[in-house]
């Protein structure tokens, strides 16, 4: 039968699973796989299973209970094997890898940083600071030049926008790289210009969120900071 994979973990991980269900609209109990000095959270896989927020819900559940305990490497959402044997023969094929990455996450969390930026703040401060801008915006509104004048202050605009989200977003990264022992960037979606998670050790949480915590009051009420964690290490799996 398909079995559903939640985490993997060391085979000394205390592994209280008490009062928690799996996914699925009638979930299975959780139990566990093991193969020699790793161990793997499963339940029965259903039928049909999709992103519900019940669901992710439950998913989620497994990985931060685990966490509490000890180290995880949580998996994404949906991992399905054949059966339990191809789970073990898979913490077995991959048994220097697992054991390495539970090593490298050992006494780590996920801290996960999204920024945006009000854009009519950035384009206050290129009209103040830009000559050039600062001349086409007044030509416009007095009427001046040709009708290509709101096209090339818009470009400018636009390159002065991204060139003001790109130093910024360097700017937070490199305060916050010292507190943290890895990060991954994703692409930022929307308006923000940010999207990064750290990976930070327990000696260093309170570092990382006191530099951050000092970033967001520096740079005020136009940059929306928006900090998840401690969460699972998904980023760093």
């Amino acid at each position: 039968m398909a079995v559903y994979v939640y985490s993997i973990t060391a085979a000394d991980h205390t592994r209280n699973l008490d009062g928690l269900e799996g996914v699925g609209p009638a979930p299975a109990p959780l139990r566990t796989v093991s193969a020699g000095p790793l161990c793997a959270v499963v339940s029965d896989a259903p039928q049909e299973l999709r992103a519900k927020r019940r669901d992710l819900m439950a998913h989620q559940a497994v990985q931060e209970r685990l966490m509490a305990d000890g180290t995880v490497l949580p998996l994404r959402f949906g991992l399905t094997a054949p059966d339990d044997a191809a789970v073990r023969a898979a913490l077995e094929q991959r048994r220097d890898e697992y054991t390495q990455r539970l090593a490298d996450l050992d006494g780590c969390a996920e801290y996960h940083l999204k920024a945006a930026v009000d854009e009519d703040v950035l384009l206050r401060q290129i009209l103040q600071e830009s000559p050039t801008a600062r001349q086409l915006n007044d030509d416009i509104k007095a009427g001046n030049g040709g009708p290509d004048l709101p096209l090339a202050l818009g470009e400018l605009v636009a390159r002065e926008v991204l060139a003001r989200q790109e130093a910024l977003a360097a700017g937070i990264v490199e305060a916050l790289r010292p507190h943290a022992r890895q990060e991954r960037a994703s692409e930022p979606t929307g308006e923000d210009f940010l999207n990064i998670s750290f990976l930070v050790d327990h000696a260093h949480q309170e570092l990382f969120l006191t530099a951050e915590k000092g970033i967001a009051g520096e740079l005020g009420a136009d940059c929306d900071f928006r900090l998840n964690g401690p969460l699972p290490a998904y980023s760093f799996v």
